[in-house]
């Protein structure tokens, strides 16, 4: 039986409450809906809510979705034992609705897997839309005032290899002929239906669309190359870049992930999107070099294709320039240092 996960770091969570303060007061005694809890997202949400009920003495309920509480309960017994948390059991799509009156709902719940979205894009594209639909419907019974999407930069489709940072201004998408265009389509498609089913309801609707983290709860083993890197540094072993090493990408730590989240959440217009990520593009080989230096090993970086000069440069790298000058946010955390929080959290 794999062993519980650790608790976040109290730095980290001592991060997200020094730099969301201001916005809670309006939470105090309030009741929250959040579906995808137990993922990536999910737990620094749930990690961070606690440490600040705790911290600022708000006594905020949280109900939690997810398809096997006792399996969570495992997991993570230190948020599974607690009073402010209640975790119910069901399916994104098909969930029984909580009995109450809910003020707040965050709406996390997402299959993230390139292997899904490419082998089975019909079930990523139904995961997304229906279970939207069952969040949307169950919000126009409990009286929601506030409503959370963590959507993606996918919904801009491929970016161009001559825009080096994408806004929320660009009016690409998706192809919507190729199979592997469904997680993005399907986020698009939550957007659209968030935010009219929150102006014919009277409640707000948030839009926070994510583009790529690291931090503590990243999965080592999926398709994050930065995830993949921690992971063979941490084991000693030769860092492999599948593909030549030129794509650019940026990373965020996910205390600053959960500020902006919780931020966006609170002070965001109602109906308005915002990127969330960082702004410091990195090619993928640099991001290995990076990863050696910082774990402090000196480990061989491995580039299974050869560079060719005449393919464009792909890109997904976002513009934070509106969540700067509108909200505030900023990246906190430098590269190298989510680097060596992560890797020190999967170790000690």
């Amino acid at each position: 039986m794999p062993q519980p996960v650790k608790p976040l770091p109290s730095e980290d969570l001592e991060h997200v409450l020094e730099h969301t303060r201001e916005l809670w007061s309006e939470a105090s005694g309030k009741s929250f809906f959040i579906t995808g809890g137990t993922g990536f997202f999910g737990m620094w949400l749930l990690e961070s809510f606690a440490h600040i009920n705790d911290q600022l003495a708000l006594g905020m309920r949280a109900t939690v979705l997810t398809r096997d509480p006792a399996a969570f309960a495992r997991k993570a017994p230190h948020l599974a034992a607690r009073a402010d948390l209640q975790f119910i059991q069901g399916d994104i799509r098909s969930f029984p609705f909580p009995e109450g009156q809910f003020d707040y709902i965050i709406h996390a719940a997402t299959e993230a897997s390139a292997k899904l979205n490419e082998e089975a894009p019909h079930e990523m594209l139904d995961a997304i839309v229906a279970g939207t639909r069952r969040v949307l419907d169950f919000a126009a019974q409990c009286g929601v005032k506030k409503l959370l999407l963590t959507s993606s930069g996918a919904v801009y489709g491929k970016q161009p290899s001559d825009i080096t940072h994408i806004s929320e201004d660009y009016l690409g998408a998706p192809d919507p002929l190729l199979p592997g265009s469904a997680y993005g389509e399907g986020k698009r498609l939550a957007e659209h239906m968030c935010c009219v089913h929150a102006r014919q309801h009277g409640y707000e609707a948030k839009i926070a669309r994510g583009f790529a983290f690291v931090g503590p709860h990243l999965p080592l083993d999926a398709h994050f190359a930065i995830g993949n890197f921690i992971r063979d540094a941490m084991r000693g072993m030769p860092i492999q870049i599948n593909g030549d090493g030129t794509p650019m990408r940026s990373y965020l730590y996910a205390s600053d992930l959960a500020v902006w989240l919780w931020t966006i959440f609170f002070k965001a217009p109602h109906a308005r999107a915002y990127n969330v990520g960082s702004h410091e593009d990195i090619s993928i080989f640099d991001l290995a070099k990076r990863v050696v230096d910082d774990i402090k090993l000196n480990l061989p970086i491995k580039i299974t294709q050869h560079f060719h000069k005449d393919r464009p440069i792909s890109r997904y790298v976002p513009s934070t320039l509106r969540a700067q000058s509108e909200l505030s946010l900023n990246t906190n955390i430098s590269l190298s240092g989510a680097i060596r929080r992560t890797a020190t959290w999967y170790t000690d």
